[in-house]
């Protein structure tokens, strides 16, 4: 989803409150809130299509699953954001009481569009990387098959891959999980097939 500034300076604890009450989700970062647009069809398709196909085996695993209402804090920012897929696995970590804020993701995805493509691949990414939990970070083309993964190493270097074959299957080891592209795509109308070359 792509994000717009509003307003002027606001301390974390205003924004948490007119957050939790506002008919539309905004984004929080250094005294500024960012509205956030609506998604496309084939966003929501491609959300649906994870939760769907992972939700299962994430449950037996004792981890849980969330569509883009579960709001993250990256606490060494201090920065409130709303990833569009989160997972989480073992003991969940939340803000407060309101257990709204979560603290400890273990893999995000994020969809992607031309509006959002070069925030979520540059600052958004480089704020989730303030993030000690996160493990692995998926980012999915929506108008083409592609699904690029970062998997965070020992050494805090990210390896990558990518994916463009509709056979494909994505494994997400820190979860043990596996998303066939196939799956991921159902119903999705994609645009283009295939990436142009350079």
């Amino acid at each position: 989803m792509s994000t717009l500034p509003q307003r002027a300076f606001l301390t974390a604890e205003e924004y948490l409150t007119a957050e939790r009450k506002a008919e539309f989700k905004s984004e929080y970062f250094k005294g500024e809130t960012f509205a956030m647009a609506g998604a496309s069809r084939p966003h929501n398709r491609i959300v649906s299509n994870i939760i769907r196909t992972a939700d299962t085996q994430l449950l037996k695993r004792g981890c849980n699953i969330y569509s883009s209402d579960m709001r993250v804090k990256i606490k060494k920012i201090g920065k409130y954001t709303y990833p569009d897929v989160v997972v989480t696995c073992g003991k969940e970590l939340f803000e407060d009481d309101h257990v709204d804020i979560l603290l400890n993701p273990v893999v995000i995805f994020e969809i992607l569009s031309s509006s959002t493509e070069a925030y979520d691949r540059g600052k958004k990414f480089q704020h989730y990387q303030f993030i000690e939990s996160l493990a692995e970070y998926i980012l999915i083309t929506q108008d083409a098959i592609r699904v690029e993964q970062y998997v965070r190493q020992s050494d805090r270097t990210w390896l990558y891959s990518e994916y463009q074959n509709i056979d494909d299957v994505i494994k997400l080891e820190s979860v043990n999980c596996e998303l066939p592209l196939k799956e991921l795509y159902i119903n999705v109308p994609i645009v283009k097939t295939e990436i142009p070359e350079n």
